[in-house]
């Protein structure tokens, strides 16, 4: 194992030369019995998922009407996919079976990108990927103050299901609460042509359930974001001690414009991000090219993703905190990912807004660089991860984070799993009028770890992430982000919303039909209990309450929370005898 150890450091270290990739593949893909839609993290995507007959490739608002007319007039079950499938669960699937069921894909509707400088505002169509609406912006001399972390999206994705980076100041850090107009094409009268466009303002009584819509209530055909003057930002990343986090946290983010932490609770550290805006004068010419979305080689990434399999396999905690404890180390000396020019040489890193906000440099291709690809790609056999969002009112996010740590303090080596992602990312967003938005000033929390390659496979420290995931859902009411999050966090999400009543009215009125919903989708929305098998739990199809939930014929057996006992997670028995399932 200590060799194993050895070549993890090894590379580490070499990723660094490495900044180009393959693109992802286009998550439609056809052949004479039909077309797939794959998740671009390789998490689904096969006849069984989502399979139908056909995609329609729009170039034009009209050819975009003309596919819902044909929808709603043989009254097909039809989802919108863009060029990007980075969506978790299976919102754009629509249907279980391909019978009377149609895709639309914007991936050829995007040539349209107005910028009005003066009215301070930009109108895209609904396919226009966001690194070119942010480029276009700030050619133009504005700036779009907020966009997500990762640039995988397009203008009609990233609002549809509330994706946001980190801001309590101003509108905030949802992206959908920069909106001011949007068009949406859904289901018409024979005598409108089957179908028609809405055009939302602000001030329209629909506009705050369109902004997250999540694909259900139409087809967006283009949306107005507010923007500002250009501006830089300078960003200073503070590696210190997590001791005081329950403390420093909300004035973090009231003293810092786009401030986030990063927490990693095994190396009992915390990085600060100090990032405000600063004059456009200010010299820099930094960017933000996060490590974990640069490209990698396609074998460091096999080999990163086969040293942690070993390490589970082995059940080796000691692995992964050494593990974590150098990728901790690796981020520090790259400052994350930041370059002053083209490599990081100090703090503060100075850029223009356009450049310090998102980032995706694997997405990308490169003649030069055909061995590399974003190291998820799951045409390579990389890395494969959960992704668990929880967003929590403000008022109970430090009651949450002092359970974690009480968690944390009973074995800290149980955290170095999470580590050796991103540790838990610590992000704030402000109050919304969106209906499926965030009622209250919220803090929203991120953490990636290990998913096993075959569903039926219990994962080392199992018991500690589903603990955390049930503290956050429904111990303390965190809300999950609708394109992320295993099925068990949807549980009981409508009564999380207090206008949810409000966005099923809209629906109604804007879909009558109810072609933009699916089986998928429902499960999603109404966060429907599935019926409990052998294993669901494994997966976060459902919370255990027997131990054939888990896995007893390798040990993992259903018991309590070590902190919040009300929590029902498969944790491995060292003296439990394997129990053989019949």
């Amino acid at each position: 194992m200590a060799g194993v150890v050895h070549h993890l450091i090894f590379l580490l270290i070499f990723i660094i030369t490495k900044t180009n990739a393959i693109p992802p593949p286009n998550p439609v893909q056809c052949n004479s019995t039909g077309c797939i839609l794959h998740n671009s993290y390789g998490v689904w995507g096969d006849r069984k998922d989502c399979h139908v007959s056909g995609v329609i490739y729009p170039a034009t608002e009209e050819e975009l009407r003309q596919a819902v007319a044909n929808a709603a007039k043989n009254k097909l079950k039809t989802k919108v996919v863009t060029r990007f499938s980075h969506t978790i669960p299976k919102l754009a699937c629509p249907a279980t079976s391909d019978q009377n069921a149609v895709l639309i894909s914007t991936e050829k509707y995007s040539s349209s990108i107005a910028v009005d400088a003066a009215s301070k505002v930009v109108t895209a169509d609904s396919g226009v990927p966001l690194r070119a609406l942010i480029d276009r912006v700030e050619a133009a001399g504005m700036s779009l103050v907020a966009a997500p972390y990762w640039e995988g999206v397009t203008v009609g994705g990233v609002i549809s299901t509330g994706a946001h980076g980190s801001s309590w100041w101003g509108l905030g850090g949802a992206v959908h609460d920069h909106v001011v107009g949007v068009r949406l094409i859904v289901p018409a009268t024979a005598a409108e042509g089957y179908a028609k466009v809405v055009n939302l303002r602000t001030q329209d009584p629909l506009f705050n359930a369109c902004v997250v819509s999540l694909g259900m209530l139409g087809v967006i055909s283009q949306v107005t974001f507010s923007l500002e003057l250009a501006f830089k930002r300078s960003i200073t990343y503070n590696f210190t001690s997590d001791d005081d986090i329950e403390n420093l946290v909300f004035n973090h983010a009231k003293e810092y414009e786009f401030g986030d932490i990063q927490w990693y609770p095994s190396q009992n550290t915390a990085v600060y991000k100090y990032d405000n805006r600063v004059p456009l004068n200010t010299k820099g010419d930094g960017v933000n090219d996060f490590i974990g979305f640069q490209s990698n080689s396609i074998l460091i990434s096999k080999s990163v993703r086969a040293t942690e399999k070993a390490f589970e396999n082995a059940k080796s905690v000691k692995g992964k905190c050494t593990t974590a404890s150098i990728t901790l180390a690796y981020k520090r000396l790259t400052a994350n990912g930041l370059k002053n020019n083209l490599i990081f040489t100090g703090y503060p890193v100075v850029g223009h807004q356009g450049k310090m906000q998102t980032s995706g440099s694997c997405l990308y291709s490169s003649s030069i660089a055909i061995d590399q690809s974003c190291a998820w790609d799951p045409r390579i056999n990389g890395l494969f991860f959960y992704e668990s969002t929880a967003i929590f009112p403000a008022n109970k996010f430090v009651d949450f984070l002092s359970d974690v740590k009480k968690l944390r303090d009973l074995n800290s080596e149980n955290f170095c799993g999470v580590d050796i992602y991103n540790g838990l990312l610590i992000r704030f967003i402000k109050k919304s009028k969106a209906y499926l938005g965030q009622s209250e000033d919220s803090v929203v929390v991120d953490f990636n770890y290990y998913r096993a390659d075959d569903p039926s496979t219990p994962r080392l420290n199992q018991d500690v992430w589903e603990e955390i995931e049930q503290m956050a859902f429904f111990k303390y009411g965190g809300r999950p982000h609708w394109a992320k999050n295993r099925k068990v966090a949807f549980l009981d999400v409508r009564n999380k919303y207090p206008n949810f009543g409000k966005f099923i009215e809209a629906k109604k009125q804007l879909d009558p039909l109810n072609l933009f919903s699916s089986d998928w989708s429902d499960e999603i929305l109404f966060g429907k209990q599935v019926v409990k098998k052998d294993g669901c739990a494994l997966e976060g199809e459902c919370i255990c309450s027997e131990d054939r939930h888990c896995s007893p014929d390798k040990g993992y057996l259903c018991q309590s929370g070590l902190v919040y006992e009300q929590a029902r997670v498969c944790r491995r028995s060292i003296t439990a005898a394997p129990v053989k399932l019949i």
